[in-house]
């Protein structure tokens, strides 16, 4: 296996730069997901990586061993792309075994790393079918596969569930985790999903616009957002973003541009350092409940429609000129027009400057 350093990498085209100066370390057996909106940079690093891409600057190194100028195929790298770049005109095996017939192994010893890499795949049964006859499921577990029997340091993802539908990338996700854990390779995936960056990385890049926004794990991208963008990217629904300022009589709160008061800690609102600081504030939707008037802290909205989810309801709502989502218990009590009372967790609300959209009250 192996590490992957990333070293001040700068990616031109022309004039326009599209990645500018990155800098990851990725852990021997790490499972790194690069994320963020398409046009971000997230797959033009990973050819970089690959060596599909020229690098404009910096050092790319993969076990302690700079690669700028090594070909791709002696990187000891495999890839696995989005439309499974599978040969149409042989079975799954000969599509499984290519590779390894090409470097002269010898055929024992192809037929065992296939029957292997098949074997952990579930699709031995599949050895005779040209790629035409099988699902998308089946032709990204032979893409994967063919993948496998390299045993490579580094498997690198380009989006490689984007063609499915919504089960089976969930299905394909568990069998993607399952690989990692029997295999325990270096991974580097590329994905726009966050769901598929959330319940498949050891750590995450945020990406944007050629820039990184954060590296963290799961858990730190999403209860401790270094960033507005990386707080809006990072759950499913987004992180509601409500402009406001501090109260303007002094109070422990946070006072929305449509008048709605926010109560939050003095010691939290002291890292502001100006009572007269433009802020957007972070609440993620659960961290809304209904109250009743006996509450001071709550406020009632009315509500604009609902989506039902069975085991919770999603309720949208003006405040001001914001859109904000509570996601809430089911109720067929919840319908669009009526006026519902709501309380936000204090605990659970983040602070981010309006100009430099950096995260300046951190959750205790």
């Amino acid at each position: 296996m192996a590490t992957v350093n990333l070293r001040q990498v700068v990616k031109r085209f022309g004039t326009l730069e599209v990645v500018h100066g990155i800098d990851i370390d990725i852990a021997d057996t790490e499972f790194l997901v690069l994320v963020g909106p398409s046009g971000c940079g997230k797959s033009t690093l990973l050819r970089m990586v690959a060596g599909l891409e020229d690098i404009s600057s910096g050092e790319i190194l993969i076990d302690g061993r700079i690669v700028n100028e090594v070909e791709p195929k002696n990187r000891d790298i495999a890839m696995v792309f989005q439309d499974y770049a599978l040969y149409p005109h042989l079975n799954v095996f000969r599509n499984m075994s290519f590779a390894l017939e090409v470097q002269g192994k010898p055929k024992d010893e192809v037929r065992a790393r296939v029957e292997r890499a098949a074997g952990i795949l579930d699709i031995t049964h599949l050895f005779d079918r040209l790629p035409g006859q099988l699902s998308g499921g089946q032709r990204q577990r032979v893409a994967m596969g063919r993948a496998l029997v390299r045993n490579p340091k580094v498997f690198l993802f380009d989006e490689p569930l984007s063609n499915l539908d919504a089960k089976l990338r969930a299905d394909m996700r568990i069998e993607i985790k399952k690989l990692h854990q029997e295999v325990r390779t270096t991974v580097i995936y590329v994905t726009h999903d966050q769901v598929e960056a959330m319940t498949l990385a050891d750590r995450i890049v945020v990406m944007r616009s050629g820039h990184v926004e954060q590296i963290g794990t799961p858990d730190d991208v999403y209860n401790r957002p270094a960033s507005l963008f990386a707080a809006g990217f990072i759950g499913a629904p987004r992180m509601n973003q409500i402009a406001c300022r501090p109260a303007a009589d002094g109070s422990d709160a946070v006072e929305s541009e449509s008048g709605i008061r926010l109560p939050l800690a003095r010691s939290r609102l002291d890292a502001l350092g100006s009572a007269d600081r433009r802020l957007i504030l972070g609440l993620r939707p659960e961290n809304f409940a209904l109250a009743d008037a006996s509450n001071p802290a709550s406020f009632e909205v009315t509500i604009r429609f609902v989506e039902p989810l069975g085991s919770d309801t999603l309720v949208f709502f003006p405040l001001g000129d914001d859109e904000v989502i509570a996601r809430l218990p089911p109720s067929g009590d919840l319908k669009a027009g009526k006026t519902i009372r709501l309380a936000a967790d204090p605990d659970k609300m983040y602070l981010f400057d309006a100009e430099t959209e950096k995260l300046i009250a951190p959750l205790a």
